[in-house]
């Protein structure tokens, strides 16, 4: 907290968010989780009452907000959930290791970089790579995307990448191949880049976000191949992916509950 930070407001949003945890909240409740003062709380919800934002249902046995908090949401057009709950883990792991990392998500027959660490990396192999569309059969990044997604979508994708005249997509036009590909990233649980994608002198392992069986994103550290060899990097690098990409998974169900994202430090 700054010295600039209204209390007031921020004791509002406190109250608010734990009101949107829970379908009825009592006072006591809201009291335990948040650390006001009751008579504050009392006050703060007949306010939002009084705005609409909330009601006190009897019959239920507290309050509840309503349909009319949707609307401070409306404006935001911002990164999807899983960006910002990634944000502070690739960080920290770039700090720690020095490589960039970068976050992807489904862009139509390809996946797009979201947020990227390259700011923060001194040995970086690229100058910029947010809103890169990478394939998905060629860039580890898409590969580890298309390898652990539902077969259902996998199917569809692998249709899609068929029709493509981009000569990136001509490993999908090989079903039988393409397929035994994306089965041999499964059983290895990590994706790395094609050796014939330039540029030659870098590349990139990628591991999943997952969330039951979907795939929220992925994310990837690129490394100098003369800094580091492949074998050496997989060995370092993929367990901490792997452990990254859980730490992402917990910070967006946490987000998801109104709750607020580990920062990413350890």
């Amino acid at each position: 907290m700054t010295e600039n930070t209204v209390e007031s407001v921020r004791r509002a949003l406190d109250l608010l968010r734990e009101l949107n945890r829970q379908r009825v909240s009592s006072v006591r409740h809201l009291h335990h989780a948040t650390g006001l003062p009751k008579p504050t709380i009392v006050r703060m919800l007949d306010t939002f009452a009084a705005l609409g934002y909330v009601v006190n249902d009897r019959r239920q046995g507290g309050y509840q907000v309503t349909s009319l908090v949707r609307s401070l949401s409306a404006g935001f057009h911002g990164d999807p959930l899983v960006v910002e709950a990634a944000r502070p883990w690739a960080i920290a792991f770039t700090r720690k290791f020095q490589w960039p990392v970068a976050v992807a998500v489904l862009d139509r027959d390809a996946v797009a970089v979201r947020f990227s660490t390259i700011p923060d990396s001194p040995v970086s192999p690229f100058h910029v790579t947010i809103n890169n569309r990478l394939k998905l059969m060629s860039r580890a990044l898409g590969r580890a995307y298309i390898a652990f997604c539902p077969p259902n979508e996998r199917n569809l994708l692998l249709r899609m990448l068929a029709m493509s005249d981009d000569p990136e997509d001509e490993a999908a036009r090989d079903r039988d191949a393409a397929l035994t590909l994306l089965a041999m990233v499964r059983r290895a649980g990590f994706a790395d880049r094609s050796a014939t994608v330039e540029p030659k002198s870098s590349s990139t392992i990628a591991v999943p976000v997952m969330l039951g069986r979907k795939v929220l994103a992925t994310v990837g550290v690129t490394y100098f191949t003369s800094a580091i060899p492949k074998a050496e990097a997989i060995a370092r690098y993929v367990p901490l992916l792997k452990e990254m990409a859980k730490n992402i998974q917990t910070s967006v169900v946490l987000l998801e509950q109104g709750g607020a994202p580990n920062d990413g430090a350890h």
